[in-house]
């Protein structure tokens, strides 16, 4: 909903303002400069880019517009389920453990919790560094060391779509004096014609370089920016998982943990303290178990 305000507030000043200063928008539409501009962009976006990195900006657009983040419930489903996870850990077997995160989908403790089941990369963190623990091997900052590496891998594959926009934004510049250029090449094919029609092909022309520098400032970049942001708060819900279970590794009972793990949560969507205890109490009370395989 932003971006589509924002993107009015932009059009609305620029396109007033140069009627304002007396200007005609109709010298502005020039559909075969912005043919030119957007499909010369599309083009070497392919060209820079692998296929699974072009799907993933179309997954990152999506999130962006329908401000798919993680919120304040989302965070108290996570700590609810590693309270679970933490509680079966300090009074349930090796053994017990094992099958909870070896068959989630079969686990009363992940069934309980449908959207870490519905999110695959999450649930196998989740999983992978409950098992590491469960080893008893591995020490503290082992274990952080791992998860602090592979968050900063995960992060880098998701603002790969953040950083192939920013390229799309910058080469728009510079495509814009392409199509500029092009524009002027048929005007001084037309220098025979009356200064009107010539007047008239020169100002199309360089409608190339301000549609160029217009998509890139005011469109693409903002795009690029608002990926960037929605896909760090995503990460976010790792950082609270590595926070609240490296917190019982060091000893904390549950219900310490899973405040560690509320702490590295934003201020805008970190849940009160009496939320997470309702959350812990009431995760408390349900009766764990294996289910049958069906």
């Amino acid at each position: 909903m932003t971006i589509i305000f924002g993107l009015i507030v932009t059009l609305g000043c620029m396109l007033g303002g140069f009627v304002a200063m007396g200007g005609h928008v109709g010298v502005i539409w020039q559909p075969w400069e912005y043919v030119i501009i957007l499909g010369a962009s599309l083009g070497t976006f392919i060209v820079a880019n692998p296929m699974k990195t072009i799907k993933d900006v179309g997954v990152a657009l999506k999130q962006v517009a329908v401000g798919d983040i993680p919120k304040k419930d989302d965070y108290l489903i996570i700590l609810g389920c590693l309270f679970n996870l933490m509680r079966e850990m300090r009074s349930k077997s090796k053994a017990d453990m094992e099958r909870h995160i070896d068959a989630p989908h079969e686990s009363a403790i992940f069934t309980a919790f449908p959207k870490i089941l519905a999110h695959p990369r999450l649930l196998t963190f989740i999983c992978d560094y409950i098992r590491l623990i469960l080893m008893g091997n591995a020490r503290t900052h082992e274990i952080e060391s791992l998860m602090d590496e592979e968050i900063l891998t995960m992060r880098a594959d998701k603002l790969k779509a953040y950083q192939s926009l920013v390229a799309v934004s910058e080469g728009l510049p510079a495509l814009g004096i392409v199509a500029a250029v092009l524009g002027v090449i048929k005007a001084m094919g037309a220098l025979d014609q009356s200064p009107e029609v010539l007047g008239h092909l020169i100002g199309a022309a360089l409608v190339g370089t301000f549609a160029g520098i217009f998509f890139s400032y005011a469109v693409f970049t903002p795009l690029a920016t608002q990926i960037k942001i929605v896909r760090e708060k995503r990460m976010r819900q790792y950082l609270v998982i590595k926070q609240t279970l490296l917190a019982f590794m060091n000893g904390a009972i549950p219900q310490i943990a899973v405040e560690h793990g509320r702490k590295a949560i934003s201020d805008l969507y970190r849940p009160s303290v009496e939320e997470l205890e309702q959350q812990t109490i009431s995760a408390g009370s349900a009766p764990i178990e294996l289910k049958k395989a069906s």
